[in-house]
């Protein structure tokens, strides 16, 4: 856990607090890597991606909906694509969702300023309405075919 806090940008130490790196730590570094560096062809990267993704309203909504709601299905990541499924992570509190989020974002220095997650912004996304994880690809293809999704 003080490897990954130590990966956190100054703009998002104070973001970060340890109930984000817990629960990335417990339930995201095992196939995003303790970095977000992720694994090639196996499970996507997170630096260098996800502030970029979190820059725009409909990409800060697919981001806690996959956590929420998990994924199942093919995507392109890198130009290689991968087939798998991430896991619904709806259990966890509004509060804890956008913490790991932050942390997350806080994994790189994003290129621009990224507002922070928030416990009722996840609340918002959560009150929608439940969507299967073949329904977050396909929110996924979307966006990723809007740009939105890198």
């Amino acid at each position: 856990m003080l490897i990954a806090a130590g990966l956190l940008s100054a703009s998002y130490a104070s973001l970060a607090n340890a109930a984000g790196v817990q629960v990335f730590s417990s339930r995201c570094s095992a196939c995003h890597q303790p970095d977000g560096a992720g694994v090639p062809g196996q499970f996507p990267r997170l630096k260098g991606r996800i502030s970029q993704i979190a820059a725009s309203k409909d990409g800060r909504g697919y981001l806690i909906t996959v956590v929420l709601y998990g994924m199942f299905g093919a995507i392109n990541v890198d130009g290689r694509q991968i087939s798998g499924m991430m896991p619904p992570m709806g259990s966890l509190s509004d509060q804890d969702i956008a913490d790991t989020l932050n942390f997350a974002v806080a994994l790189e220095k994003p290129r621009k300023k990224v507002a922070v997650f928030t416990a009722a912004e996840v609340k918002t996304v959560r009150g929608a309405g439940r969507l299967p994880a073949a329904g977050v690809a396909k929110q996924r293809a979307e966006l990723a075919t809007k740009g939105v999704i890198p």
